[in-house]
């Protein structure tokens, strides 16, 4: 079943519940997360380039849910280097899975072992390299990697937890689900120290961690001096090292899993879900802001050299209102919320009511050209056509975006109405730089017909 274990271990160089009037039991929180983690999978809406894109995140995805079948439970140890995080899971292994040294940084990657002592044989406990390791950015992502995956963390410190600690402390209890803080190498301190850093303890992680999951352990006591007296009475002095205390620790790990264990390990599917599910959506808006940004500016040109060209000047505003709705329809069907014409022409009247208001100086210089080239029957063309081109490029994609920003909040305005969208939007704009760039553009579509 090791075989199962996800692959990202392979890096190298690399609350108290809420009471529940009508409880649902564990079994019934694992099918719901493995239906939840399975339509994330299945997803035929997604499109190719998205979950290409997202290749990692689907096969951590598809993990996760084999976690889940398998009623694996996770277990990992994070903290500063040499604070005993691989002794502490030797002790409670019963054996030496994991590497220990007097070196900092021993610990280099992600390692696991299976607790053969839990009833089903499902839990594993992992270790992680110390966060304030050199190369701490790679190796501070990786044990975040594995506190967001892991459905139990040990979060170990040998004595008072300093700054740095307390607010890896809390950035770990951001992405992970539960956690147990151990007071390691107890063994080292007297009663009335144990007392008093206990103490400390629970005052400084209040509200981070439960007091009952404060707890101490002495994974690999310091060696002592034993007198060994013989049958005739010889003294000899030998060193020994007692017996790791890890029981207490053991004890509360075992009502956590009893109590909790399915619940968390379906409560950190359906986080992980969750932060799949928003990454996702941010990738699918920007392939889709992409392609909208494009199909916009496709329809400015098309929109700016047209009306650069057509001698009739009524006929340049009835081109604008069929190119804008058009393009209207076009990016409804980017979004994936397509409308009718009908509906896209409303919705371009909508806009347009508010660039009257906004924008109105923009149009008033599109009449004024139109006029101007009617008057001169066209003489006028050369010198105003890159000019009014431009003006009606940069109406036809401020109407782009608000359409975008509508299609954005799914067919609504949001709170501020569509004046808001578009005054947000005119002023994000550089208009100038846009008339610009619009009637470069332009002008060279138009040089070799003129």
């Amino acid at each position: 079943m090791q075989n199962a274990w996800p692959n990202w271990f392979g890096r190298g160089s690399g609350t108290a519940s809420v009471p529940n009037p009508r409880p649902v039991s564990g079994d019934a929180h694992l099918a719901l997360a493995c239906e939840s983690l399975r339509e994330l999978l299945d997803d035929q809406r997604v499109p190719p380039p998205v979950r290409a894109a997202l290749a990692d995140d689907y096969q951590q995805l598809q993990l996760l849910l084999e976690k889940i079948e398998h009623g694996h439970i996770h277990i990992a140890v994070f903290g500063r280097v040499s604070v005993g995080k691989s002794a502490l899971l030797n002790a409670l292994l019963g054996e030496a899975k994991f590497s220990t040294s007097p070196l900092h940084g021993e610990t280099t990657r992600a390692a696991h072992a299976r607790w053969q002592e839990y009833d089903a044989g499902g839990v594993f406990l992992i270790d992680t390299p110390g966060i304030n390791e050199v190369a701490g950015e790679e190796r501070e992502q990786l044990a975040h990697d594995v506190a967001t995956r892991s459905d139990l963390v040990l979060f170990v410190v040998d004595g008072d937890i300093t700054d740095s600690e307390l607010k890896a402390l809390r950035q770990v209890k951001g992405a992970a689900q539960r956690l147990v803080l151990v007071l390691n190498k107890i063994d080292r301190y007297t009663q009335v120290d144990r007392e008093l850093l206990l103490r400390t303890l629970r005052e400084r992680a209040e509200g981070l961690i439960q007091p009952q999951d404060i707890l101490t352990a002495a994974a690999q006591p310091a060696e002592r001096i034993v007198i060994l007296v013989d049958a005739e009475g010889n003294e000899t002095e030998t060193r020994r090292r007692p017996a790791p205390d890890v029981t207490a620790l053991r004890e509360r790990i075992w009502d956590i899993l009893k109590a909790e264990g399915k619940t968390m390990a379906a409560l950190n599917a359906g986080l992980f879900a969750g932060r799949f599910s928003d990454r996702l959506t941010r990738e699918i808006v920007a392939i889709r802001r992409d392609l909208a940004e494009k199909v916009v500016r496709n329809y400015c040109l098309g929109k700016g050299v047209a009306v650069a060209l057509n001698p009739i000047p009524v006929a340049d505003l009835v081109a604008a209102v069929a190119t804008d709705a058009a393009m209207i329809l076009h990016l409804s069907r980017v979004y994936g919320l397509p409308i009718t014409r009908g509906e896209a022409g409303s919705l371009l009247k909508t806009i347009s009511i508010q660039l009257a208001f906004l924008m109105g100086t923009v149009w008033v210089m599109n009449l004024a050209a139109a006029a101007l080239k009617g008057i001169s029957l066209g003489l006028s063309t050369v010198v105003t056509a890159g000019a009014q081109g431009a003006v009606a490029w940069y109406g036809t994609y401020v109407v782009g975006k608000a359409a975008e920003q509508y299609f954005i909040r799914g067919k609504s305005w949001g709170e501020g109405g569509p004046k808001r969208v578009v005054q947000d939007i005119l002023d994000s704009l550089d208009r100038e730089s846009l008339l610009a760039q619009a009637r470069d553009d332009i002008l060279s579509r138009l040089k070799p017909l003129l």
